[in-house]
């Protein structure tokens, strides 16, 4: 009976954790303790299981803490309105009005990205994009946009743990990165999938931190390398507005 106490008395410490992020604010290890009464040792173990299971994620630049990916699975069938995969739906229906094609919005969790949400192409042949697909952070467009703008150390350990054959890809791989801060926004022709291609660029918060990634993707025989270049300005612009109203939704 007490060995069941304790465990019901550690679940509930773990969800005042989560619910010490309400805020919306990243918060340290100390902050966490203290808002809910806990030793900074029981509050790590118990912030270090909830990081495993994706609920939590630790920002290795700050070391502070804020709520994992495991969260928009949960909620995958509520609409709320202040929910940004609801709040920046309409701008994503505008966007593939506009080019056509399926528009997706990603976000990164650890070393996979999940699509949170997705518009499909109201044409015949078009690519099928489900919402809350797990994708390898490595291949991609919209990969490498997280990977490209996400904070340099960040970024360091995720090259430096991808499964390279060789010393010339992971080379070419992170001047690849360099050209896409530079120019904003990434493309790819059937890296990830057969006859697929896509362009991706990022959305940013209102404090310039990395959000995710918004991509335009569909068939390779509409969109050639020369159309997704056309497409890049298109899709930034509505990133641009896209962080705008999550700035003011904050």
């Amino acid at each position: 009976m007490e060995d069941r106490k304790l465990t019901v008395r550690a679940v509930e410490r773990a969800l005042d954790i989560l619910m010490c992020f309400t805020s919306g604010k990243d918060l340290s290890l100390t902050e966490i303790s203290g808002k809910i009464g806990l030793h900074k040792s029981t509050a790590h173990r118990l912030l270090t299981t909830l990081e495993e299971k994706g609920f939590v994620i630790r920002d290795g630049a700050t070391d502070k803490y804020r709520l994992g990916f495991r969260i928009w699975e949960l909620s995958a069938g509520l609409s709320q309105a202040g929910d940004p995969a609801v709040l920046l739906l309409p701008e994503m229906e505008r966007l593939r009005d506009l080019l056509g094609e399926t528009v997706s919005l990603y976000l990164r969790d650890g070393k996979e990205r999940i699509r949170i949400q997705a518009v499909q192409s109201n044409q015949a042949i078009r690519r099928v994009a489900p919402v809350g697909v797990r994708l390898p952070l490595n291949v991609g467009a919209s990969s490498k946009v997280l990977v490209a703008f996400a904070e340099p150390e960040e970024r360091q350990e995720l090259i430096d743990e991808f499964p390279w054959t060789s010393a010339a890809e992971r080379d070419h791989y992170t001047e690849q990165l360099s050209g896409i801060r530079s120019a904003g926004y990434a493309t790819s022709i059937e890296e990830r999938e057969t006859g697929a291609a896509a362009v991706s660029t990022p959305i940013f918060d209102r404090s310039g931190r990395l959000y995710g990634a918004l991509s335009v993707s569909g068939p390779v025989n509409r969109l050639s390398l020369e159309t997704l270049r056309q497409h890049a300005p298109i899709v930034i612009e509505a990133a641009d507005r896209m962080g705008k109203m999550l700035s003011r939704n904050a």
